[in-house]
């Protein structure tokens, strides 16, 4: 939620910002307009419990005094029906007022690049070689398929397009790639945490997948429960702090937790329609930072360095670029993306986003801490992927193929794997 004095005090400015987002000026206007109204009913409304006040008293001084107050009692009534006219009116204005700004994104960092699609993204840096093959490599799902450690058409019976059945060692190197990352995080200095999978309104409002989430139905909504499966381990974590007032020697905080994640995948008909890459339901691990203001911009870098090196350590050609104001999230000031290299499709795919969203959540979710000069100010709130488990798995299956079908496992992971080097048909 971007704050609405500094929409007022900036107007210009926040328009053009955010017109690099894709929001129409307009749209600011209508804000401002429908804020103003609701300012101006404030001050309507509290001159008139003002002069209740006044005249209620002048009604006590009447009748110690023994003298009619019937006038004036009538007069306040009158008053008073007015006061309740008008605080109708403001609760009513206040959450178009609300509902207005909750659908304004963030404003972009100034160094990230213009554009309203991904088109104009800037490499920032390449890790790895992609390896040249003698033969030509097969797509991750068909090697899981021929391994027979995929299984979509199962699947599919008992789920539906987008699942998938992890089956012996496939599901080893599941279990392997996410027990990995979480050991590297928690030596990195992470929490680990196991969270809900399911959370309320107020947790996805908090973090900003609501009320777009709504209107698009992109998530997974339990009916008649208020709940939603989460979209990300991102949702339950940061609402950990929801409505609290941390403690300024605790900052920054460094959280992490692997969990399912849930997506309807709305609008991606016809993309990524075979295997891996964009699936309903796919285990994540997720890293969350939340820290002060002046401390935000530095625990970007080293968020995005640190899953660097889970790629790194898995031997994992990847590239990390600058997304543009029109590709970022919703919640997002400045994002980068790890795209890894996937062979069977000539190209990097993102396999993990680390993000500053500066105050925005934490004005939604009403997180803040008190300075040393007593005041309380907004924590800023990070996020990153440590990694997409399902994404890794397919960037593993196709760096490491051989030509007789097998799968070489990466040093890293020898030892979550029992000692098992190569992965071969049972």
């Amino acid at each position: 939620m971007l704050d609405l004095k500094m929409i007022r005090n900036h107007v210009e400015d926040v328009k053009a910002k955010l017109a690099t987002r894709g929001v129409e000026p307009e749209a600011i206007d209508d804000l401002l307009a429908k804020d103003n109204e609701r300012r101006e009913l404030i001050v309507k409304s509290e001159n008139l419990k003002k002069l209740r006040n006044e005249v209620s008293d002048q009604i006590s001084q009447l009748k110690r005094n023994k003298e009619d107050a019937n006038d004036k009692i009538q007069e306040m009534r009158k008053v008073s029906q007015d006061i309740k006219g008008l605080d109708e009116q403001l609760e009513n204005i206040a959450e178009e007022v609300e509902s207005k700004a909750a659908h304004l994104p963030n404003l972009p960092h100034e160094d990230v690049p213009v554009s309203l699609t991904e088109e104009g993204s800037v490499e920032q840096r390449r890790n790895g070689t992609p390896r040249t093959f003698d033969f030509t490599p097969k797509a991750h799902w068909e090697i899981g398929e021929e391994l027979g450690i995929l299984d979509f058409e199962r699947a599919a019976k008992v789920a539906g397009s987008r699942f998938v059945y992890y089956v012996g060692d496939g599901a080893r190197l599941e279990r392997a790639v996410y027990n990995f990352f979480l050991d590297q995080n928690n030596a990195a200095g992470f929490t680990e945490e196991i969270t809900p999978y399911m959370v309320n309104d107020a947790s996805m409002f908090g973090t900003g997948q609501f009320p777009k989430f709504k209107e698009t139905h992109a998530g997974y909504e339990v009916k008649d429960e208020g709940l939603t499966l989460i979209p990300t381990a991102e949702v339950p974590l940061v609402n950990y702090y929801r409505d609290e007032i941390i403690d300024e020697e605790k900052l920054p905080i460094s959280v992490t937790a692997l969990s399912p994640a849930f997506r309807s995948e709305a609008g991606s008909a016809g993309r990524d329609t075979r295997g891996l890459i964009r699936m309903h339901q796919f285990n994540k691990v997720e890293m969350v930072k939340i820290a002060k203001p002046e401390q935000s911009w530095n625990e970007l870098e080293k968020l995005t360095t640190h899953a660097e090196t889970l790629l790194q350590k898995l031997g994992l050609p990847y590239r990390v670029i600058t997304l543009t104001t029109g590709d970022m999230s919703f919640t997002a000031a400045k994002t980068y993306d790890l795209e890894v290299w996937i062979p069977a499709q000539d190209k990097y795919r993102e396999i993990s986003s680390c993000s500053n969203c500066t105050d925005f959540q934490a004005r939604r979710a009403h997180i803040r801490f008190r300075d040393e000069n007593g005041k309380l100010q907004y924590v800023h709130t990070l996020n990153g992927s440590g990694l997409a488990v399902g994404r890794t798995v397919a960037a593993i299956l196709e760096n490491y193929q051989n030509e007789d079908g097998t799968v070489n496992v990466p040093e890293a992971l020898v030892p979550y794997m029992q000692g098992t080097t190569v992965i071969g048909k049972k």
